[in-house]
């Protein structure tokens, strides 16, 4: 056994036992990177595109389109995706999908409890509100509201 230690020890391709080990993911690069990353801000233009992407994204209702990417949202705003991705990251506290599935889900809650969409079937609510596929609505909304769309439509149903 002695004699394996040595064999490591000598080998000039094995690294000292007490030097410090490069881990595989530095979470001190990751949050200078994120702190360099809020500083490409301007914060009286980051306002300006808070103000513009709400209106794009929550009034034009443009969470709806399944293939609105954050490509044509800069594109609209006559800005590029990593400035927009920085400014929807510092001001909102979350990325682009999650921003859009938020006010999707927001939406299909007010349509899971409105009579009138009652005839309605969870697919064909997910998407209206902009879903492209069931799975991405149903880990959506579950993520959000910590219940299925299903079991939110009966609870609700049955309050009224």
């Amino acid at each position: 056994m002695s004699d394996l230690k040595n064999q490591e020890s000598g080998s000039q391709a094995t690294a000292p036992e007490n030097a410090p080990r490069k881990k595989p993911y530095n979470l001190r690069e990751k949050k200078d990177k994120k702190a360099a990353y809020r500083s490409l801000i301007r914060p009286e233009l980051a306002d300006e595109l808070y103000d513009k992407i709400l209106n794009i994204v929550v009034v034009q209702k443009k969470y709806r389109d399944p293939d609105y990417s954050a490509k044509d949202l800069a594109k609209e705003l006559k800005t590029n995706t990593r400035y927009l991705s920085a400014v929807v990251n510092s001001r909102f506290g979350m990325n682009y999908s999650c921003l859009l599935n938020e006010y999707r889900v927001k939406d299909a809650l007010h349509i899971l409890t409105d009579k009138r969409y009652a005839d309605m079937n969870v697919e064909e609510i997910s998407a209206m509100v902009g879903f492209a596929n069931r799975q991405s609505f149903y880990a959506a909304f579950y993520k959000n509201v910590g219940e299925t769309p299903n079991g939110f439509r009966k609870k609700n149903s049955e309050k009224k």
